[in-house]
């Protein structure tokens, strides 16, 4: 079900949440979001398939795959916090009709992005900066693929804790050459809660932009808020998550309701 959150993030950042990260074709000129890392690792592809297509056989063209990966996002994130952190989610987004290829990179923060680079990426999707480290706090139910922070694991200046370090040089071993998965968080690796930020405090976090997060005044009061008080961080993460599911919504002027959440209608 983490999947499923990271599906709604990576979503929104691109081009706002218009499902554009589930389609396989829309220009014929690109290939789509899809099939650039880090999207190469997305899951839950098949879930929003099938809530879509139970959805179509009551309602068909109402409800569109933009509003669906919103809705699982939200759905994912009750569960997985033990039925704590539940929100409305508003509805009426149209699914967007274009998917490039080269807007990956540019719009997802990668995993070594400093935190000024972090704070002004999210502001420029309109989010402010404690929304920002509010939102990272769902690392701690994700996965990594150990290139994403083997710098980390060599590298002499690397604050991360040495029993960690030590823990992940082993598990990211690997004699065939295959890039190992990891769990972010090996307290609570299927619990959405507040211990990512207590990761930070101690210094036990895979990404050189969650290490950032101390790095400023503002982020690292934050971060030790947030630490201290998880009903605190669970209301702002309803927030934050609603606030993030309006980026750049489509309406019915520049988008549609697909048919098929992979295909823009008329392929």
């Amino acid at each position: 079900m983490a999947g499923l959150i990271r599906l709604f993030f990576h979503d929104c950042f691109v081009r706002g949440c218009d499902a554009s990260v589930l389609l396989e074709t829309a220009d014929p000129n690109s290939a789509t979001e899809k099939f650039r890392i880090p999207n190469l690792s997305l899951r839950g592809f098949e879930v929003i398939d099938a809530a879509k297509a139970k959805i179509e056989k009551v309602c068909g063209n109402v409800v569109s795959c933009a509003d669906i990966v919103a809705f699982v996002g939200r759905d994912a994130t009750y569960f997985l916090s033990n039925k704590k952190v539940y929100f409305d989610m508003p509805a009426g987004r149209y699914d967007g009709r274009d998917s490039f290829i080269n807007e990956i990179l540019f719009n997802l923060p990668p995993p070594f992005t400093t935190v000024e680079q972090l704070r002004a990426g999210f502001a420029f999707k309109g989010l402010n900066t404690d929304e920002m480290v509010t939102l990272s706090g769902a690392h701690t139910i994700w996965i990594s693929h150990c290139s994403s922070f083997s710098d980390r694991l060599t590298s002499n200046s690397s604050d991360m804790d040495p029993s960690l370090k030590s823990t992940l040089q082993q598990q990211c071993q690997s004699n065939s050459g295959s890039d190992n998965t990891v769990v972010h968080d090996n307290k609570t690796p299927d619990k959405l809660d507040n211990k990512y930020y207590k990761n930070v405090l101690s210094h036990e976090v895979l990404f050189t932009s969650d290490a950032a997060l101390m790095m400023a005044t503002d982020t690292s009061d934050a971060v030790r808020a947030n630490a201290k008080d998880t009903n605190q961080w669970e209301e702002k993460f309803k927030a934050a998550m609603v606030r993030m599911g309006a980026i750049e919504v489509k309406t019915i002027a520049n988008g549609e309701i697909r048919r098929s959440c992979r295909v823009v209608n008329g392929n």
